[in-house]
């Protein structure tokens, strides 16, 4: 079936069913890190924090979504898993903004 704008604008389409007008949480860079990488490479949060020079309890706190991850993990990260620092900054900068775009609708 094909959904055509003037349908929308002209209310025909009813999707109540599917938008409840509730978002789900932001991704945590941590989600990725543990999806994208820990997962399918059979890493432990442990052994990467091993590998790049971190306490062990730094990876655990991002996969778990309860730090952030820093300039400086960033570019320890993105050197172990071939990605580049960029990308794991975006990612909490993405998720950082979210959280403020949550909390202003939230006080408005």
């Amino acid at each position: 079936m094909m959904i055509r704008r003037e349908d929308l604008d002209a209310g025909r389409v009813d999707l109540s069913d599917v938008a409840t007008g509730e978002s789900l949480p932001p991704i945590t860079p941590g989600e990725v890190l543990r999806a994208e990488f820990l997962e399918p490479l059979g890493l432990s949060a442990y052994r990467l924090a091993a590998d790049i020079g971190v306490p062990k309890n730094r990876i655990t706190h991002i996969v778990n979504g309860e730090r952030r991850i820093t300039a400086e993990t960033a570019i320890l990260l993105g050197h172990r898993l071939g990605t580049s620092a960029e990308f794991w900054m975006n990612l909490q900068t993405a998720h950082d903004l979210d959280i403020a775009r949550a909390a202003m609708a939230q006080a408005a």
